[in-house]
């Protein structure tokens, strides 16, 4: 009964006429923005976490599994862009799509894990400094990075089994789009709601809230700092929302009453606009946790300063060469010249 439902599916999907303009405009901007930003922004985030993995910091090792998993979607994004500038005809054998669109996945549920590990860290740390040191390790950082990562890799596995290229109804080849979704895809649905949403985000909301409590009590603290620690703390969860929220109310909304072409044309525009707001995570994730701190915003200000000072005395030079080039200057120059004349006329 299951294989009749998957053919009728099948049919029903290959006859879907959808409109899918916004690849087109909207994904090939999006793409190329993250890819000229993300990446150094990434790679800058890299080289931080690497410092402080080397500083015996735990959080390092967070950063780093996050930084990776962004630079390996990044890396997959010119795939995507020819992908979309060829009107969704993926030209690559299967298993390029299945790489691809795994790393397109896991970059959002990776990151996720790795958000709620740096936000309990810094809970264990700011509300429990004395307790939980056990937690807070190197040793304890890897394990925890390890089990997100096989995780992720056994969700991918279940994934591969099924076929990810299907033609469409201008027999173009797309990758990981179904249209109706198919009947195995509304349990990996709902598993990545709320495993993968739901449940990392009011991890994320309990640890800010103690956070924000304990640095409200804080007396020793400066204003300034706590003014600094809340807008961080709400940039988070904000940017958590606005990357993962509308994808993943999407993802139930499709589960439930995604059965026929007609809803899957109007959810269409829609649903890849909010799969487009998880790209912008790879941008926003160094931005956060590497370039807000303090010993980084210091390492930009010396070098912003350094190039300021190298610029000054570049103008600097350059005023003095021309002023010894003026009119004025050659006519000082002459004025000793013109004074001997009359002496040596004299003379003759």
């Amino acid at each position: 009964m299951e294989n009749i439902t998957e053919n009728v599916t099948e049919n029903i999907a290959a006859n879907c006429s959808i409109d899918h303009r916004i690849h087109q405009t909207l994904s090939p901007v999006v793409y190329i923005f993250v890819f000229v930003v993300g990446l150094p922004a990434n790679c800058l985030s890299l080289y931080f976490g690497y410092l402080q993995i080397k500083a015996k910091n735990e959080l390092g090792i967070y950063l780093c599994n996050l930084t990776i998993a962004d630079l390996f979607y990044i890396f997959s994004l010119p795939f995507w862009l020819q992908y979309v500038l060829q009107h969704d005809n993926w030209t690559y054998d299967e298993l390029l799509c299945k790489i691809c669109g795994t790393l397109l996945y896991e970059n959002i549920y990776i990151s996720v894990g790795f958000l709620c590990c740096i936000c309990v860290d810094r809970y264990l740390a700011v509300v429990y400094p004395f307790r939980f040191h056990q937690f807070r390790t190197m040793k304890a950082a890897m394990v925890v990075s390890a089990i997100i990562w096989t995780k992720e890799m056994l969700t991918s596995w279940f994934v591969f089994q099924h076929g990810e290229v299907s033609k469409d109804s201008e027999s173009h080849m797309v990758c990981f789009e179904h249209y109706p979704i198919k009947s195995w895809e509304h349990s990996v649905n709902y598993y990545r709601f709320f495993a993968g949403f739901l449940f990392p985000f009011f991890l994320l909301l309990f640890s800010y809230c103690g956070i924000l409590q304990v640095v409200r009590k804080s007396h020793g603290t400066q204003k300034k700092k706590k003014v600094q620690i809340k807008r961080l703390v709400s940039s988070t969860v904000v940017i958590f929302l606005v990357c993962f929220g509308p994808y993943h109310i999407l993802l139930v909304v499709r589960s439930l009453l995604e059965h026929s072409c007609v809803f899957a044309e109007k959810i269409f525009n829609v649903y890849h606009f909010s799969l487009l707001l998880t790209t912008f995570n790879c941008v926003a994730d160094p931005v956060l946790y590497c370039f807000s701190s303090e010993n980084t915003y210091q390492f930009f200000f010396k070098m912003g300063d350094s190039c300021l000072k190298w610029l000054r005395c570049l103008r600097i030079e350059t005023m003095e060469s021309y002023q010894l080039n003026t009119p004025e200057t050659l006519r000082k120059n002459r004025a000793p010249a013109e004074q001997e004349e009359p002496g040596l006329l004299n003379k003759l």
